[in-house]
């Protein structure tokens, strides 16, 4: 069955008369400088006089099936009239409209619903009513379904039709009993305050449509959105982030410094309002989600703390939601389309790529690679290589330098950032981002041209592994910092370092592999910690004469003297090649 127009609106209209305009939010009444014609460009206030005064029933149905196509792209099939005998057709007033089956209609059963008629692919049957008493139906075609303002007026029509058709059969009657003279002055008097009361709603409707179409047109905007509902219903207007950060705020007493909560409140917040198709009230806020797609993007909320807010404000507050929701849908397209560009690039500049098209590419997204480049990999074992985590990585980068770019390889993230990260800033913004420091960053040095983009990548990546393998496993490592072991990276023929561990280490690896031992990690261990029995010995969790007899049986074996100065460097660059280049392999 096809959808009911008046779906879309409130299920019932306010007996109160709304004495607030919505550009007055003190409240008090202002005259309105437009002319009548421009209140009402439907006709729907000049036809309500006429239908009100007008003495025979028929005439009134005549009157609103006329009106019908003053409303919009509609057609009134016929009307019909409710007597004892049945339904009584009034005809509408174009002769060679497709004919509507009387039968059908009657099967309606004093319901409101569809009719078949040719040629025309949306039919309703409007039912007129009092007090719950079907008094007949006004029939519409179209060639498609109303939207929403054409709901509000083809409904807006049904009602004054159904209020006026009661008034005609009382004005020709005398009557005698005082009783009945005054239930008909009070039916008056409730359609008349029904009728001013939809006056209200529909310019405040109007006022709406034609504020928030105006944003629109300028490019919206947040800022614009809040300002907008902030003057429609003076209440002061503000849009959060889903992680209840603030965005934009109009109106006064704005918070300093703005309010943190917690992760857990902020999802318990988010839940009860999505839980709810209209506007939830919480502690003093009226708010409302922008989920385009079910997508969660904003919060959008008017500050109420009075509970002044009334239906005109929720219709307000639900309009520029959905203004909202297309704003913060096509920032998020904008910033997936330049994350992709950005993320190419680099993707790009890492594997190598020729600079002019890398300068074009970088100038276009905003990056200037003319600028001293530096490339920086992270890696947070607690972290999966995941959006999320690169989005903290970016947003902590950027609180220390300017703006990346960043993308992801395996387990970590790799940035290419126009400034040297401050010491160790990043790894402190980011440890606060993740809520822990076990993490490890490693720096390149300074890049001048996009072709040592890849060299600097790999420097970077030894600075981090020689981070990881240390005794402090978390913080930044610099690759010019790192002194020795800067011989030890990408670039040494690998059958050379091989051969060097085999020349100090070979007897001891041997042993361990037929032992079951760890000889060359005990020995790899003391050296670390400055050949300190007591710190080694706990490093490698021994006691000390455990580790004095180890190192014993490592003299032994190898036949080394580690009182020897050249002897004790040899040895323990062999085993720093064992243990990072060639990873432990016996």
């Amino acid at each position: 069955m096809a959808r009911h127009p008046s779906q879309a609106l409130s299920p019932n209209v306010s007996d109160q008369e709304v004495t607030r305009r919505p550009s007055s939010p003190a409240g008090t009444e202002r005259p309105d400088p437009r002319p009548f014609a421009a209140l009402d460009p439907h006709g729907l206030l000049e036809l309500s006089h006429t239908l009100f005064t007008c003495a025979e029933p028929r005439e009134i149905l005549r009157l609103a099936m006329r009106h019908v196509s003053a409303l919009g792209p509609y057609r009134a099939e016929a009307g019909y009239l409710a007597t004892v005998d049945g339904l009584s057709r009034v005809p509408g007033h174009d002769a060679g409209a497709p004919t509507v089956d009387d039968a059908r209609m009657k099967d309606l059963g004093e319901a409101d619903g569809s009719v078949s008629l040719p040629e025309r692919s949306w039919n309703w049957a409007f039912g007129l009513r009092r007090v719950g008493c079907l008094l007949g139906y006004i029939v519409v075609s179209s060639a498609s379904g109303p939207d929403e303002q054409g709901c509000f007026l083809l409904s807006t029509l049904v009602g004054l039709t159904s209020a006026a058709l009661p008034l005609a059969a009382t004005l020709p009657a005398r009557h005698d009993s005082a009783g009945e003279l005054r239930r008909s002055r009070t039916e008056r008097d409730t359609a008349l305050r029904q009728l001013d009361t939809m006056r209200s709603e529909l310019y405040q409707q109007q006022t709406v449509h034609e504020t928030l179409a105006r944003v629109a047109d300028r490019g919206g905007g947040e800022n614009a959105i809040t300002q907008a509902l902030y003057e429609l219903t003076g209440l002061s207007a503000l849009i959060e982030d889903r992680f209840g950060n603030l965005r934009s705020w109009a109106g006064p007493d704005r918070p300093d410094p703005y309010p943190v909560r917690s992760s857990t409140h902020q999802e318990e917040m988010l839940r009860q309002v999505a839980r709810s198709a209209d506007p939830v009230r919480v502690k003093g806020r009226l708010i409302t989600l922008a989920r385009p797609h079910g997508d969660l993007l904003g919060v959008l909320a008017l500050d109420d703390p009075e509970a002044t807010a009334d239906a005109h404000t929720v219709f307000a507050l639900d309009h520029a939601q959905r203004l909202l929701a297309q704003e913060l849908m096509h920032l998020r397209e904008l910033t997936e389309v330049g994350l992709g560009l950005r993320r190419r690039l680099i993707d790009d500049l890492l594997e190598g790529t020729d600079e002019t098209s890398a300068y074009a590419r970088a100038e276009a997204v905003g990056h200037d690679l003319r600028r001293t480049q530096y490339v920086v990999v992270v890696c947070w074992p607690s972290n999966a290589p995941d959006s999320s985590f690169a989005r903290a990585v970016e947003q902590a980068a950027t609180a220390t330098v300017t703006r990346p770019l960043i993308t992801r390889r395996g387990d970590r993230v790799v940035l290419l950032t126009e400034a040297r990260p401050n010491d160790h800033a990043v790894h402190a913004a980011l440890a606060h981002e993740l809520g822990t420091p076990d993490g490890a960053i490693g720096v390149s040095t300074r890049c001048d041209s996009p072709d040592g983009v890849p060299r600097c990548y790999q420097e970077a990546v030894r600075a981090l592994e020689v981070r990881q393998n240390s005794r402090r496993h978390s913080g930044t490592t610099f690759f010019d910092e790192l002194g020795l072991y800067r011989i030890l990276g990408p670039g040494n023929d690998l059958r050379e370092l091989e051969g060097f561990v085999r020349e100090w280490l070979g007897q001891l690896i041997d042993y361990d592999a037929g032992h079951d031992t760890e000889l060359v990690e005990t020995l790899s261990r003391y050296f670390d910690c400055g050949g300190n029995y007591d710190d080694a010995a706990a490093a490698l969790t021994v006691h000390r004469s455990t580790l004095r007899y180890r190192l014993q049986r490592i003299r032994e074996i190898s036949d080394h003297d580690l009182t020897d100065v050249d002897t004790r460097l040899n040895l323990q660059v062999a085993t720093r090649v064992w243990k990072i280049i060639l990873g432990g392999r016996r």
